[in-house]
């Protein structure tokens, strides 16, 4: 239930709409009394009473007008509740979303991206149906089933108290349906998301899948998941097969004790013809919005489960000052230093008291066998992670403090795989300076030697390229890349495999454009070309997490150690180096 009130718990952002919503609630739930005693009245005081006839047509009219006022406070309810609804699932979304930006990458390595889409998308959606049926059909029934159940006691308290003995088995029921029904939905909905997980990881990988010929096995495990879904989606209705049928047999019977007793009273004289009318039409707006209370009963517990896994994310604990902290000047000098630097993921260590130097304007290459930490050295410096002992600081203050906006905004990263939006040339490159003009954006393609390949694209700077950039190559999706972190001027430069993806040819201009782009710059460079670190200012090399070897290139070479072993090992390749 807490989750339900969770999600209520938005509605107090818009106290004109829930008032103008309770309005029509009580409006509606007045206006169901006016038919059953207009038919009252008339049956015992108009039709045998012909000096009365001519009040006939008063009261059907008095009757018609009591669905119109009902009808039409209903649609002004629904027009309000849509409204009030859309906003409050806005909110809820905005939310998520906010927060899912603001956890740490630790959060990502350990969800399934299709799981995280299927709560954003499909478990708000069904949170929406708690708040459209929770207050549409919720608050509107409460209303109508106290009211009128008052009204039957006033007419006649014996009748009335025959006609709701259902009530209590019938709460009784609900109670023992939602009780035991939570995991039922839980785990629907948990088996709806694993498939969701399962298709998107086929889709994005479907070329991989097309290349092993394997489809016949991947369809074997959507069978496999599908069926799964299949199971937990009918042991839930088995459960409502049952309770459904049984809380309309015992609705039911309550017309059947009315029936009885009520008819027995006519035949004794203490109820009028009309009054066992009008108790027969109540009984019937009595019972109608039970019945709606126990079909939102289903929709509760399904949102409820959707809600869990919703607030699952919300109450995640974000990375550190993901939202506060210190800023870093706008100018910045560019020292970093790593002092005994450790860290550990998911208590795997990964990287042991590594301390190393970077001094404004340097270039810092980083070297070793693949697993040996170097990757993770710049996601440490980007605080994509936390390390877990030592200090990392940015012209003496310690990063850990700082806003992560601030740190990041100094800094400006190429990933070893290029990431390209599903959208055009000049979105993915805006991601880099948002206010950046034409004449920018070209000037950062034309220094990562990308402007004759953009130029030659159908709409130039908005052509769209694709998922992941599909429609180009990996050397033209590097480029964009390298573009994107031209573009953003940043004083300290991450460059893991910035050339990893293209051939020597493409290597030499960008080299060059990385060369100008590194002048006056901090740079962190992950290669294993000596083309790309021989003229790095100090080169590191690490090993298991450990830093082994620091110098040159020429005086790592000198020393016989890992560094010149790799060499010789061809692990660092040679590749033609540019024109002096």
């Amino acid at each position: 239930m807490k989750s339900i009130l969770r999600v209520f718990s938005y509605l107090r952002h818009y106290p004109g709409l829930a008032t103008a919503q309770l309005f029509c609630a009580v409006g509606m739930t007045l206006a169901v009394f006016v038919f059953p005693n207009a038919t009252g009245h008339v049956i015992d005081k108009i039709i045998p009473n012909p000096a009365r006839h001519h009040e006939f047509s008063f009261w059907i009219v008095v009757a018609l007008l009591g669905f119109l006022a009902k009808d039409g406070l209903n649609a002004v309810r629904i027009f309000i509740n849509n409204t009030f609804e859309q906003k409050v699932i806005f909110d809820i979304r905005s939310d998520l979303y906010e927060k899912i930006q603001r956890l740490p990458l630790q959060w990502f390595d350990t969800r399934r991206t299709g799981d995280i889409m299927t709560r954003v998308v499909e478990d708000v959606t069904n949170m929406e149906r708690v708040l459209i049926d929770g207050v549409e059909q919720g608050l509107i029934a409460a209303l109508q089933v106290v009211g009128i159940g008052i009204f039957l006691f006033f007419l006649n308290p014996t009748v009335a108290a025959w006609a709701t003995l259902p009530v209590p088995f019938l709460a009784l029921g609900a109670w023992v349906y939602s009780t035991k029904g939570r995991d039922r939905y839980r785990n629907q909905r948990d088996a709806a998301s694993d498939l969701n997980a399962l298709l998107h990881d086929n889709i994005s990988g479907v070329r991989q899948i097309k290349a092993y010929a394997a489809e016949a096995a991947e369809h074997s495990r959507f069978n496999n998941f599908s069926d799964a879904l299949r199971v937990a989606s009918l042991r839930m209705m088995k459960w409502w097969a049952i309770y459904s049928p049984g809380m309309s047999f015992l609705r039911m019977t309550g017309y059947v004790l009315v029936l009885a007793f009520g008819g027995s009273a006519v035949m004794k004289g203490t109820l009028t013809i009309g009054d066992f009318t009008r108790f027969l039409l109540f009984l019937s707006l009595f019972y109608e919005p039970i019945d709606r209370l126990n079909s939102l009963n289903q929709m509760l517990l399904s949102g409820r489960a959707a809600a869990d896994r919703v607030f699952d994310i919300l109450d995640s604990q974000e990375e550190a000052n993901a939202t506060h902290g210190e800023n870093l000047p706008d100018k910045i000098a560019g020292h970093v230093h790593f002092d005994e630097v450790s860290f550990a993921y998911q208590d795997q260590p990964t990287l042991h008291s590594v301390t190393l130097d970077a001094l404004p304007g340097q270039t810092i290459a980083l070297v070793g066998s693949t697993g040996a930490g170097k990757t993770t050295v710049l996601s440490l410096l980007a605080r994509f992670y936390e390390s877990t002992s030592g200090t990392i600081t940015i012209d003496g203050v310690d990063i850990g403090g700082l806003a992560k906006a601030s740190l990041r905004e100094h800094l400006a990263y190429v990933t070893q795989e290029p990431f390209l939006f599903n959208g055009t040339v000049r979105e993915n490159l805006l991601l880099a300076k948002r206010d950046a003009s034409d004449a920018d954006l070209w000037h950062a393609l034309d220094a990562a030697h990308a402007d004759h390949f953009v130029r030659g694209l159908p709409k130039q700077l908005d052509t769209n390229v694709g998922e992941r950039g599909v429609k180009l190559s990996g050397g033209e999706k590097q480029r964009l890349s390298i573009a994107r972190a031209l573009l953003k001027n940043a004083p300290i430069l991450l460059l893991d495999e910035a050339t990893a993806s293209v051939d020597s040819e493409t290597e030499r201009q960008i080299q060059d454009a990385l060369d100008c782009l590194m002048e006056n710059r901090t740079a962190f460079v992950i290669a294993h070309r000596l083309s790309t670190i021989q003229n790095a200012d100090r080169i590191y090399v690490l090993e298991k997490g450990c830093v082994i070897e620091q110098g040159t290139h020429t005086t790592l070479l000198a020393e016989g150690g890992k560094y010149a072993e790799l060499c010789q090992k061809s692990f660092l390749a040679q590749a033609p180096s540019s024109p002096a």
